[in-house]
């Protein structure tokens, strides 16, 4: 039985930098911090970061403590959730990826210029809800080519669009194209919103469709980018693609001696839950493992040398 690690997986620069800020702010600072929605989509990041004193909320009102710290997740917020920690006298640090915040300086450009504004992603990701409140009333979320076929605006020479910056290239292209032909005088983006890291991985793993029997993306059900993994999967022919969160889902009846199984992971899921799985892969009697050639990725953020809670009301 051989097993076949897909290149790259796992962790994006945008995930490393939230973590380390959680963590260097821990460091800081001490316990409690919190931290509004899971910083990223993993409940085994999430959980280790309970046990070092963090405590994540949905909903700021439910951080009873005057003047507590809390750190916005790398989905990125709208306005209004700054106006309410700025009410509840709260210090943030937001831990937005850049990429996000890209995407939420161009919803704000276009709007400033009075255009509509189409969001291409899923309404009801936290990054999606974050990026509209930058311009509720100009942002139109499209998660379909029906969607767009639809499409009505009030002025169709006055429009630009934007995408969930978790979807691919193959994720939007009919999207696109069926706006470009409803309203052929659309605006790009300045430049792509797509993220790289989704890119690199649904590219790696149509590539390790081509060698494996079964696939096996490890990833929390919440998280829209791997999720999406195990689609491009079955999508590239194998119907045998699962999502999985860690070695206690696999299931030795699944395997067979001359299996070729594939794994990789969402850009949250840390390196840890991918080699819990080969040894348990070993314990079924795996007896090769190897790692396709892929994409090198060097993207790394910027953050501060010292973490430095500001007030919400002067952001």
């Amino acid at each position: 039985m051989r097993v076949i690690v897909a290149k790259p997986r796992g962790f994006c620069a945008g995930v490393d930098r939230a973590i380390e800020i959680v963590e260097r702010a821990l460091e800081t600072y001490g316990a409690p911090i919190y931290v509004r929605h899971a910083i990223v989509h993993n409940k085994r990041v999430v959980e280790s970061l309970i046990e070092k004193g963090v405590k994540f909320v949905e909903d700021l009102e439910e951080i009873e403590d005057e003047g507590a710290k809390v750190i916005f997740s790398a989905h990125g917020v709208s306005p209004a959730v700054w106006n309410e920690a700025s009410h509840n006298n709260l210090e943030v640090v937001d831990a937005v990826c850049p990429l996000v915040t890209k995407v939420h300086n161009e919803v704000k450009h276009y709007a400033d210029l009075g255009y509509t504004i189409i969001l291409i992603g899923h309404r009801n990701h936290v990054e999606v809800i974050g990026t509209s409140g930058h311009a509720p009333e100009k942002v139109i979320v499209v998660e379909s080519v029906e969607e767009a076929q639809k499409l009505a605006v009030p002025d169709p020479d006055k429009i630009a669009y934007v995408t969930q910056t978790t979807l691919s290239v193959d994720d939007t292209r009919d999207i696109l194209a069926a706006l470009k032909e409803r309203f052929p005088n659309i605006v790009s983006p300045s430049k792509l919103d797509i993220c790289y890291a989704t890119q690199n991985r649904q590219d790696a793993v149509k590539a390790l469709a081509k060698e494996a029997d079964i696939i096996f993306i490890m990833g929390s059900p919440e998280s829209s980018n791997s999720n999406r993994l195990v689609e491009v999967a079955k999508a590239n022919g194998v119907e045998k693609a699962y999502l999985i969160e860690g070695a206690d889902n696999l299931n030795g009846h699944l395997f067979s001696s001359d299996m070729v199984i594939g794994l990789s992971s969402g850009a949250s899921t840390p390196e840890t839950v991918v080699l819990e799985v080969i040894d348990r892969l070993k314990e079924f009697g795996a007896d090769s493992v190897e790692e396709l050639d892929g994409k090198e990725e060097h993207t790394r953020f910027p953050f501060p040398e010292t973490i430095q809670f500001t007030s919400a009301s002067s952001s």
